[in-house]
């Protein structure tokens, strides 16, 4: 079996609030690339719950993370879309993507 790794890395301030994050994905070539936020799930199938860490840098701007949450929820219709086939659920998650982005101010 092969294997692969990505990692996270994180410094924290004095307040364990994150400074800098980078990541590395071997077979991507990424290595220690800069990010200001990374949101990660993983599935927990004992206890049937989505188990997530969220981090940003304290210098993230809020427009940005306004785009990076729209960025997600669009991603997620698509994910779900590939997952269950069921396309019109996919498509109300696409339109909830939007009306987050019109009332985020990201969109007019």
């Amino acid at each position: 079996m092969r294997k692969t790794q990505i990692t996270i890395d994180v410094e924290l301030d004095e307040n364990h609030i994150p400074e800098n994050i980078t990541w590395n994905a071997q077979d991507g070539g990424i290595e220690k690339e800069a990010t200001k936020a990374t949101m990660i799930s993983v599935w927990d199938d004992k206890t049937m719950e989505a188990l997530r860490i969220d981090l940003w840098t304290k210098e993230m701007p809020v427009d940005q993370m306004k785009m990076f949450i729209h960025q997600i929820l669009v991603s997620l219709g698509n994910t779900y879309q590939r997952a269950t086939g069921e396309e019109d659920v996919a498509q109300w998650m696409e339109e909830i993507a939007e009306e987050f982005a019109v009332k985020s101010a990201i969109k007019m």
